[in-house]
């Protein structure tokens, strides 16, 4: 074999055999978000050292910023300042590389749409800066972020929703073409689309991660009741070999993954 061709062919196998591994973590919502749960979290992250570490958004919930919020005392609690710290230091802590825009973060724009049109453009108040996301080393996505050839990471709002998990990402993956992780129905589900004729054919994934939420924090859930389930989800991959499964959370914020415990004792 001449040796442009030999190097060609190792260079394609070294692709193929290239492990990389990805952690989803979706929907902190912080400050609602559930303490144990993110602790074990950012155990997991020092133990296992992923390749990135991806959020599919919501990491603030912006409650203040609500529309819901017009006219009562969230909107005067001036606590965003110390929302914005915390996660901060959380999206640190879990070792984040890449966000997405979802429909919580949009709130600062629409809260200037709403009342301070005037200021649109400043770049301080633009999300990924008003957050310091350059500082913290994470990468900001408006649009589709296309993490692994063939995948993409959105916050989910980017369709129409399905009450049942998985299939809103599935939509989405219709859309787009490809496979789709994302968050936003705080539902953790995987499922699959196959199309084409004999050996030519294609499976699209589409994986909703859950969510880090502590459902109690949440005033705007009656009784802390929800269709909702916490989990995150890991990604492998092996070239073009890709292995998505989800990772359920318990009430007390432990999990197992590879086989190992992790618990807040």
């Amino acid at each position: 074999m001449p040796f442009r061709q030999r190097s060609s062919a190792i260079m394609k196998m070294r692709m193929m055999t290239t492990k990389k591994r990805y952690l989803v973590i979706s929907d902190l919502q912080i400050p609602y978000h559930h303490e144990q749960a993110v602790r074990n979290l950012i155990k997991l992250v020092k133990r296992e050292k992923f390749d990135l570490v991806l959020n599919t958004g919501d990491e603030l919930d912006m409650q203040s910023q609500s529309k819901w919020a017009k006219g009562t005392h969230l909107e005067y609690e001036g606590q965003l300042d110390a929302d914005r710290n915390l996660a901060q230091n959380i999206l640190w802590d879990l070792g984040t590389t890449d966000i997405t825009r979802s429909n919580h973060t949009d709130r600062l724009y629409h809260t200037l749409v709403r009342g301070a049109p005037s200021l649109i453009g400043l770049p301080e108040l633009e999300y990924a800066r008003f957050m310091g996301f350059s500082d913290l080393g994470i990468r900001f996505h408006k649009k589709p972020f296309e993490f692994h050839k063939g995948w993409v990471l959105v916050h989910g709002d980017e369709g129409s929703m399905n009450s049942n998990a998985g299939l809103t990402a599935l939509g989405l993956a219709k859309k787009f073409g490809k496979s789709v992780v994302c968050g936003h129905t705080h539902r953790a589900g995987i499922s699959a689309f196959t199309e084409g004729i004999g050996a030519s054919y294609r499976t699209l994934w589409g994986l909703e991660a859950g969510n880090v939420m502590d459902k109690k924090k949440a005033s705007y859930l009656k009784a802390g009741s929800a269709n909702w389930q916490m989990s995150v989800a890991i990604i492998e991959t092996y070239g073009d070999r890709v292995s998505p499964m989800l990772i359920p959370i318990n009430r007390d914020g432990s999990f197992t993954v590879y086989g190992k415990l992790y618990a807040t004792r």
